[in-house]
């Protein structure tokens, strides 16, 4: 698509080059999607709706869906290291670009404080002699380190880091297959009563739908980051078109299939829920299950926060060649390696391991507090900007390397969906605050990003 000319900027040199594999950008937007939201937070959504969960997981399914493959399309077209903000600023204006990505960068950053201190609290409950700030500290120091080594080597720890979690949720859903076929030596299955058992398919009617689907959007909250490696990947225009081909199916089939499995097979107002794949197992008669799934939400948290890293890293940098963050963060190494933009993302995250060792146990929920809607308002703008770009290109006689499907009607129809969710936002009371903070947040960034444009000249 083509860019607007008054966002353009000078790109220092040298730039991120393309180490990136295909195979290493199919799997970290399966591993972005799949994390602790999946294996920990999924039981929140079942309480919420009830079997009904289904309906608001196939829904947010249909809306991440169309935002991959709009965001595809423009990444295709013009992959860059800024992605969906450096589309804001080419269908929007300098402000709406730069305002999204430092948004999404100040996410990202307490995503990872709060991911690297989450990782070590839960590797504490399995191994309670280790301290949480120490731990925390270790993994924050073993990521940046794999961060500024360069991107293929982030590429492969990634993909493997991905690996695990997909063979985990493939396992976990062959056992709970096996427990309702009645396979499972000594073990009853429930068969499928719990679909309609204990107030039926929807107790909760369409208000716990919509309470869950706040949780279960949220949930796949990070699959953006496909289009931010678009930039760094062997031949961008087919890599991307093949990686939102395939990932965006899988993510909703290992979502589905595992949430089919945990309704089947525990009420949906068991109190087991707070823990749902260990629920599971534990009906089955695995031994270790617990245990074994704590290891494996600990792998979940440390792939999302070596990828949010990279995002971060990537977008403060992209930031910076445009003129809208310290020049210095635009610069890469030898390696290719954007080094200061690494350091930058990763400050907060030491910070909260420091904060972690003077107030034990008192980080982490504060941080899930600070942590918004930002992933809804970046969807937003990628939609609005695939809009003005899509027919831009259209009027001209562009040809696109990937065409979204469907235009412009389910774009429309994605924007619509998000439109609700803000309603449900704004009407929920314990959603509110988070819903106001972000617009407020948003207006503060949007102003001050204005204020210094015009104060460069």
């Amino acid at each position: 698509m083509p860019a607007n000319p008054s966002s353009a900027a000078p790109t220092p040199s040298p730039r991120p080059g393309h180490a990136l594999k295909p195979r290493q950008l199919i799997m970290m937007g399966l591993g972005s999607a799949i994390g602790a939201g999946l294996f920990l937070g999924s039981g929140v959504g079942v309480q919420a709706a009830g079997p009904a969960v289904l309906l608001s997981y196939l829904l947010a399914g249909a809306l991440v869906i169309i935002v991959m493959n709009a965001l595809g399309e423009m990444a295709a077209a013009k992959p860059t290291s800024g992605a969906f903000s450096v589309y804001a600023a080419d269908a929007m204006g300098p402000t709406a670009g730069a305002t999204v990505g430092w948004l999404w960068w100040i996410q990202l950053v307490i995503v990872i404080a709060a991911e690297a201190v989450g990782a070590a609290g839960l590797l504490a409950q399995v191994w309670p002699v280790l301290p949480v700030p120490w731990v925390a500290l270790g993994f924050m120091l073993l990521f940046t380190a794999i961060n500024l080594l360069g991107v293929r080597n982030f590429g492969e720890f990634e993909f493997w880091f991905a690996i695990l979690k997909v063979l985990a949720i493939l396992g976990f859903i062959a056992v709970g297959a096996a427990l309702l076929l009645g396979w499972l030596p000594q073990v009853a299955s429930p068969g499928l009563s719990n679909f309609t058992a204990h107030g039926g398919f929807a107790p909760q009617g369409l208000a716990g739908i919509g309470a869950a689907l706040l949780v279960v959007v949220f949930a796949f909250g990070g699959t953006e980051i496909v289009a931010v490696a678009a930039a760094e990947t062997e031949d961008p225009e087919r890599s991307i078109a093949r990686a939102i081909r395939t990932v965006a199916w899988r993510i909703l089939v290992f979502y589905i299939g595992s949430l089919s499995v945990i309704i089947a097979v525990v009420p949906w107002n068991s109190p087991a829920l707070n823990s749902p794949f260990a629920a599971v197992l534990e009906v089955a008669n695995i031994p270790g299950a617990a245990t074994a799934i704590t290891l494996i939400a600990v792998i979940a948290l440390l792939s999302a926060l070596n990828a949010n890293l990279y995002g971060a890293s990537r977008m403060i940098y992209s930031l910076a060649q445009r003129r809208e963050a310290p020049a210095a963060l635009g610069r890469a190494d030898a390696r290719q390696v954007p080094m200061l933009a690494v350091l930058a993302s990763v400050l907060f995250g030491f910070a909260a391991a420091v904060m972690e060792l003077l107030f034990p146990g008192k980080v982490l929920p504060v941080l899930l507090n600070i942590v918004g809607s930002t992933c809804l308002l970046v969807w937003t703008f990628s939609l609005l900007s695939q809009l003005v770009l899509r027919r831009r290109a259209d009027r001209s006689g562009v040809r696109l390397p990937f065409r979204m499907a469907g235009f412009p009607w389910l774009t429309c129809i994605a924007l619509a969906i998000l439109a609700l969710i803000f309603a449900l936002l704004l009407v929920g009371e314990q959603t509110r605050l988070q819903f106001l903070a972000m617009v407020a947040l948003t207006a503060v960034v949007a102003l001050a990003s204005n204020v210094a444009r015009r104060l460069r000249g």
